[in-house]
């Protein structure tokens, strides 16, 4: 029995929790004897199917409709619980992404299936076998997942994306699935970019400079923002940050703001508190900056300063302009 798998894309290629979610994928079907196939919505959807090949993808199913000129997440539901219907995978394993969490929720309405969220691991069976992160990314839950098809979300930078060992011809295969009037209400009308100063989005940026209430005030941020110019990156929040009115949601690091997987992670009178982890346990390093050597932000950090921010901030900003000869 094949693995199906919901694809996300954009620039022409599978994006970074789609390739997480894939790998996870490869290793189920690998188990459960039958290849990985994958589905895949919007503009574009042919060019990025076409090169599933090296991520093991033997079949690519792309959904064509006009309904999908912008995002629907019942309208993707529907056409999950479609292709369930008709390939009989073994399961459907999505990213764990905003949207495609939300149009898997659907499907598995629709089909009447359960689904095991935030998983990290996945074994095949009769029921199969998950690893969750539960409570923010602070617990792992074992547990089984019954149903004639399993379906699970991956949860976003807890596995590496990894290309196939051995790559396959993806034969891309065009379908229309049939959508109800009401699949279509629910729609994204309009897309608003938000202005991250320096053109890096906090979920693309290599570097993340964060503050937290230990920044003070919103003007506390000009040091933040200086060491985040300098390193290309983009200026993240805390939780506590957003609710004082200093930073936009938009900018929140967290559960219930933005996961992060930069190359380093620099939060800055941060406390570090479970939900604030779950968002930035993706950083490849953290170098965390605080007063408190007792702060869970620092027992969580690579590295850390021990030290006010606003002392600190300037200085290795300064250190990295004179390495440049600035």
């Amino acid at each position: 029995m094949s693995v199906l798998v919901l694809v996300e894309h954009a620039a022409g290629g599978p994006d970074d929790v789609s390739r997480q979610a894939l790998t996870l994928a490869r290793g189920y079907a690998e188990a459960a004897g039958g290849p990985v196939e994958a589905v895949l919505f919007g503009a574009d959807a042919g060019a990025a199917a076409a090169g599933l090949g090296e991520l093991g993808v033997a079949t690519a199913h792309v959904a064509v409709h006009d309904g999908f000129a912008t995002h629907a997440p019942q309208a993707w539901g529907r056409t999950l619980a479609e292709l369930i219907e008709r390939l009989a995978p073994a399961a459907v394993i999505a990213p764990g992404s905003e949207r495609a969490t939300e149009a898997m929720a659907h499907a598995a309405a629709i089909a009447d299936l359960p689904l095991a969220a935030n998983c990290i691991e996945a074994a095949p069976g009769d029921p199969a076998t998950v690893t969750r992160l539960r409570w923010g990314g602070s617990l792992l839950e074992q547990a089984r997942l019954h149903g004639a098809v399993k379906l699970l979300t991956v949860a976003p930078h807890a596995v590496e994306a990894q290309p196939a060992a051995a790559p396959v011809q993806t034969t891309v295969s065009e379908f229309t699935p049939t959508l109800h009037a009401a699949d279509l209400v629910a729609r994204v009308s309009e897309r608003t970019q938000t202005d991250t100063g320096g053109g890096v989005s906090l979920a693309d940026a290599k570097a993340v400079v964060t503050g937290g209430r230990g920044v003070g005030s919103a003007e506390g941020f000009a040091p933040i923002e200086a060491l985040a110019a300098a390193l290309g990156g983009a200026v993240g929040c805390s939780r506590a940050v957003t609710i004082a009115g200093w930073r936009p949601h938009t900018d929140q690091v967290g559960q219930t703001g933005t996961k992060i997987a930069p190359e380093i992670y620099i939060p800055c009178g941060v406390s570090g508190a479970t939900q604030h982890m779950a968002g930035c346990k993706g950083a490849k390093r953290i170098l965390a900056i605080n007063t408190d050597p007792d702060a869970p932000i620092v027992a969580n950090a690579d590295y850390a300063v021990i030290g006010d921010l606003h002392e600190v901030v300037p200085a290795i900003t300064a250190e990295i302009a004179k390495a440049r000869g600035g």
